[in-house]
C-alpha cells in the first residue's frame, strides 16, 4: 500500500514537472519579442558610462529586474486566482502595447533612436559640470522603470499560457520564466557591452609573430562587429515585436483564429507560415493604428 501511494506520488510528481517544462518552453517563445527588445535597451543604456563602471551597472538593474519581478509574479497570480477574467484583457493590452512600441520604431527608423541617444549623451558627457555618479544613477532608475514594463508584459505573456492550470504549475512556471529572463538577459547584456572592450585590448596587442597578428584581427572584427550586433539586435526585437503582439491578437479574436486555420489549411506545405505572417501583418496594422491614436491625443493636449 505505501509503495503503490509513494509511485503514484511519484507519477503526480512526474506529471507536474512536465507541465512545467512543456509550458516553459511555450511561455518562452511567446516572450521572444520582448527579450530582444529587452536586450537592445538595456545594451543602450549603459551607453555613456566608463567601461570600469559597465558591469556594476549592469548588475545594478539585473537586481531591480529582480525586485520588478518580485512584485509582479505575485500579482500576476492573484489575478489568475481572484479576476481570471482579466487575464485575456492584459494579454490584449499587452499585445497593443508590443505593435505601438514596433510601429513607432519602425515609423522613426530602426536604430535611429540609439543614434540620437549616443550623440544627446556625448554632449552632456563634453560638459565639464557633468556629474558621472548621478549620470549613473540615473540611468539606473530609468533602465528599472523600463525593465518593469517589459517584464509585465513577460509575466502577463506566461500568465496567458498557463491559464487554467493548476496554481502549482502556474507558480513554478511564472517563477521560473522570470528568473531564466533576467539571468539569460542580463548575462547577455554584460556579455555584449564588454565586445568592444575586448576588441580594442586584442587589438592593442603587440608583436609581429603570427599568434599577435591574429589577434589584432580578431580584435579588429570585434570592434566592426559590437555596433552591427546592437543594431540587428533592434532589427529583430522589432520583428518579434510584430509577430508576437499579433500572434496575441489573433488568438483573442477565435473568429479570426478560425479564419487562419483554415487558410493555412489550403497553403499545404507552406501552411506553417500563414499564421506567423497572418500576426504580423495584424500587429504592424494595429500597431501603425495605434501610434496615430497617440499622437492624435498629444496634439489635442498640445
Amino acid at each position: 500500500m505505501a509503495f503503490g501511494s509513494l509511485l503514484a506520488l511519484v507519477d503526480d510528481i512526474a506529471a507536474v514537472l512536465d507541465d512545467v517544462a512543456l509550458m516553459t518552453k511555450i511561455a518562452a517563445k511567446k516572450s521572444a519579442g520582448v527579450l530582444g527588445d529587452d536586450l537592445a535597451v538595456n545594451a543602450e543604456r549603459v551607453l555613456g558610462v566608463r567601461p570600469d563602471r559597465e558591469l556594476p551597472v549592469v548588475w545594478a538593474v539585473a537586481k531591480g529586474s529582480f525586485i520588478n519581478k518580485l512584485i509582479l509574479v505575485p500579482a500576476a497570480l492573484l489575478i489568475s486566482a481572484f479576476i481570471p477574467i482579466l487575464i485575456t484583457p492584459l494579454l490584449v493590452c499587452g499585445g497593443l502595447y508590443l505593435c505601438f512600441e514596433g510601429a513607432e520604431k519602425l515609423l522613426h527608423g530602426v536604430g535611429s533612436h540609439s543614434q540620437e541617444q549616443a550623440a544627446e549623451v556625448m554632449q552632456h558627457l563634453a560638459d565639464p559640470d557633468c556629474d558621472l555618479a548621478q549620470l549613473e544613477r540615473d540611468k539606473i532608475r530609468g533602465a528599472v522603470r523600463t525593465d518593469f514594463i517589459l517584464s509585465a508584459e513577460i509575466i502577463v505573456l506566461t500568465l496567458g499560457v498557463v491559464e487554467g492550470q493548476a496554481y502549482l504549475t502556474q507558480l513554478i512556471v511564472l517563477a521560473g520564466i522570470a528568473t531564466l529572463m533576467t539571468i539569460g538577459v542580463y548575462g547577455l547584456v554584460a556579455g555584449i557591452v564588454k565586445i568592444d572592450d575586448l576588441g580594442l585590448l586584442l587589438n592593442q596587442q603587440a608583436g609581429s609573430s603570427f599568434w599577435h597578428r591574429g589577434l589584432r584581427r580578431i580584435g579588429a572584427a570585434l570592434l566592426w562587429f559590437a555596433p552591427r550586433l546592437m543594431k540587428g539586435l533592434s532589427v529583430v526585437g522589432t520583428v518579434a515585436m510584430f509577430l508576437v503582439g499579433g500572434g496575441i491578437l489573433v488568438h483573442a479574436m477565435p473568429s479570426v483564429a478560425h479564419g487562419i486555420e483554415d487558410l493555412a489549411g489550403e497553403w499545404g506545405a507552406l501552411g506553417s507560415l500563414v499564421p506567423t505572417l497572418c500576426g504580423g501583418v495584424l500587429g504592424l496594422g494595429s500597431g501603425y493604428i495605434m501610434v496615430k491614436i497617440f499622437a492624435g491625443i498629444a496634439t489635442l493636449r498640445a
